[in-house]
């Protein structure tokens, strides 16, 4: 089967917003299935490589390019098996994010919600102490301290770190925060407004606010694997031509 009309690597390139170097590179990297060649040697696309660099597009938008890159290359190596199997790895990292995160809210719920825990013995914590208790590297409690996120006092004398039981509760919201994969831009403000307010509306914002990614995130992946539905019946319509060869050469060697 031969394709309905030829396409210069220009043609794909202005469809896409990309250089005509960049669809060459598509084609190499297999994005686009290989193309057929004059007797001249240029490149000659065809209606199943404008799907492919369609459906390839569409995957970048909610599985990211070098998720979208694999996938669309190991269809073209003829393993669609192996291409589903990354969807359905991607679905599912999406999936385990959604857990994280419901955990993340409900736990840091709780600790915005309560009151600063009574500590071991009088006088603050110690930073080793504090790691201990959360699990971390002291290494972690100074570069958090670092950022603008705890603010424990100072030891007279010695200058030890002390840390107080609002500065241990802190220390908490942030390691949750933080296995969460949330950045300190995005950790502050939640900090910021429970020592303002006590409260957890910006605990709540930015719970929602990551909600949010990832629902746009799922649509888009959605939508990427209809396209790549589509293309991949595109390419059973096709068999296993790719492209056809032209009747003259191109303007320009692609």
């Amino acid at each position: 089967m031969t394709n309905d009309r030829r396409l210069r690597p220009v043609d794909l390139a202005r469809l896409a917003g990309v250089s005509t170097q960049q669809i060459r590179n598509y084609e190499d990297a297999g994005v686009l299935p290989p193309a057929a060649r004059t007797a001249s040697g240029y490149r000659v696309f065809g209606e199943v490589h404008r799907g492919a660099l369609l459906a390839y597009r569409t995957l970048m938008r909610g599985y990211g390019p070098v998720t979208a890159t694999a996938i669309m290359r190991t269809v073209h190596e003829g393993d669609v098996p192996g291409a589903l199997a990354l969807l359905d790895a991607a679905h599912a990292a999406l999936h385990e994010e959604r857990v994280s995160l419901r955990a993340a809210s409900e736990a840091l719920e709780l600790l915005a919600a309560e009151p600063p825990a009574p500590l071991p013995r009088s006088g603050g914590l110690r930073i080793g102490e504090v790691a201990v208790l959360l699990g971390v590297r002291t290494s972690a409690l100074r570069v958090w301290e670092g950022a603008g996120l705890l603010t424990p006092g100072r030891e007279r004398g010695t200058g030890y770190r002390v840390y107080e039981p609002a500065d241990v509760r802190d220390a908490r919201l942030v390691h949750t925060l933080r296995r969460s994969h949330y950045l300190f831009d995005q950790i502050r403000p939640v900090l910021e407004g429970l020592r303002r307010e006590g409260g957890s509306a910006a605990l709540r914002a930015a719970v929602a606010a990551r909600g949010e990614v990832l629902t746009a995130r799922s649509r888009a992946m959605i939508e990427g694997a209809s396209a790549l539905h589509a293309h991949l019946d595109r390419l059973t319509e096709a068999g296993t031509a790719t492209g056809s060869p032209a009747d003259g050469p191109e303007r320009s060697p692609g």
